[in-house]
């Protein structure tokens, strides 16, 4: 049989494993902060598969004043980051596969219709909190590398998996794996894409405004000037703003995106009394980013567009508005769509789906902008997963979509990193390590 045949047989084999594997990751909670349990789920996997295992606590080599570092978070101990690398023997192209621990809290759990940490399956699906994203995506790409190693293959090229911890904040983990050291030729990051493959990502910040008023009684509440109403003025701005950033958006990978680069107002604090004026409001928001853009481009361009509120209404020139960048920030990401790891991805993807991929832009960040910009390491954005659950309740996955993005990165694997040699010996492949 041909490697790629063997490739597929152990994987199919191997799908009720891999399902079972999935729900042991569901189970437990990895919200930020909390990502030790299971990334010593990911170890134990990774030494039994005799992977070269690099497991660290991040926060050094220069990372908290690195550039590209924004996060909240007091501490990182106790939480590592994981690297394990299948070594190649030489001379084949090197791929980090990239994918995230940390997952987004559950939200109202009375939305669930099942514990959110339950790992239920039910008609083919897998219900949890990060089943989509993105712990089906991670058990993908641990799947295609013990199918290379139960049956035998060994390639020329390294293959660096990545467990990290901090993406859904803005990133720092794999930001620490960059600054330790780790790049390649290329990197596959198997986020919730539908099984559309993005090789252009949005870029994204947060952004904090306030806008102050005068405080006043509610009775004669002219005597004021209420920040609330000055707001409005800024978020029609900003809406403004966001349509003429994105009428310059014509690449075709975005045609099918209604907003490609969005400023997203998702809070807003102002008041403390029902019966005064308010005499400040704070604005919070998301502000998009182009693949193709700096975030300090983005920035400059919200910058100017409040200072021409300033410039032309008299309250603001006496009071004017301030920014604030604050919180979460993606790089976007931007690779040419005639990329040779592109074009292998597709060739496995047609080969196992028998059909054309759908090559589109991502509608939101990925620690992708790390890898490319700081790690100068081509990315790809590809995986299994149900986009529009991601973060909500009831998130799921498709556990088919898993199993087929498993044998499409394995047979990505296999032609990028180029085989050396297999099995010699009549005896069968091994079944999975559980």
């Amino acid at each position: 049989m041909s490697n790629e045949t063997d490739i597929k047989q152990w994987l199919k084999d191997n799908r009720a494993k891999g399902a079972r594997f999935l729900q042991i990751l569901v189970q437990e909670n990895s919200t930020r902060e909390n990502e030790s349990s299971a990334q010593a789920i990911i170890i134990e996997k990774c030494r039994q598969l005799g992977l070269d295992l690099d497991i660290w606590e991040i926060g050094g080599d220069g990372l908290t004043q690195h550039p590209a570092y924004c996060c909240d978070r007091k501490s990182f101990g106790g939480n590592p980051n994981v690297v394990a690398v299948l070594k190649g023997s030489g001379g084949g192209k090197s791929i980090i596969l990239n994918g995230h621990i940390d997952v987004v809290p559950v939200g109202d759990e009375k939305n669930w219709k099942h514990d959110p940490f339950s790992g239920q399956i039910e008609c083919g699906k897998l219900y949890g909190r990060g089943a989509t994203d993105m712990k089906g995506g991670t058990v993908a790409l641990l799947m295609a590398i013990e199918s290379l190693i139960a049956t035998g293959i060994k390639l020329k090229g390294d293959v660096i998996y990545q467990s990290v911890i901090e993406e859904e904040s803005g990133g720092a983990g794999t930001l620490a794996a960059v600054l330790r050291g780790y790049k390649a030729d290329g990197a596959i990051i198997p986020e919730p894409t539908n099984m559309k493959i993005f090789p252009k990502q949005q870029g994204s910040m947060w952004f904090r405004i306030t806008v102050k008023g005068r405080a006043a009684h509610g009775g004669t509440r002219y005597e004021g000037v209420s920040a609330i109403e000055k707001a409005l003025i800024v978020i029609e701005s900003l809406q403004e703003l966001e349509k003429a950033r994105n009428e310059k958006i014509v690449d075709p990978l975005f045609d099918k995106i209604p907003i490609p680069i969005p400023i997203n107002i998702g809070k807003i604090n102002s008041g403390e009394w029902p019966s005064s004026v308010p005499d400040v409001a704070v604005i919070e928001g998301r502000m998009g980013v182009a693949p193709d853009e700096t975030i300090s481009a983005a920035q400059q361009e919200m910058i100017n567009c409040l200072q021409k509120i300033n410039e032309q209404e008299d309250w603001f020139k006496e009071n004017p508005l301030e920014v604030e960048w604050f919180g979460g920030r993606w790089l976007p990401g931007n690779l040419e769509s005639n990329h040779p790891l592109i074009q292998t991805l597709s060739e496995s993807f047609s080969e196992i789906k028998g059909e054309e991929p759908i090559i589109e832009a991502s509608p939101w960040g990925t620690d992708g902008g790390i890898l490319s910009n700081i790690g100068h390491t081509p990315v790809v954005v590809f995986g299994p997963g149900v986009t529009e659950t991601a973060h909500d309740a009831n998130e799921h996955i498709v556990l088919e979509e898993m199993f087929n993005a498993s044998e499409i990165i394995a047979l990505t694997l296999l032609k990028w990193c180029e085989v050396s040699q297999v099995q010699t010996t009549e005896e069968e492949p091994k079944k999975m390590v559980q």
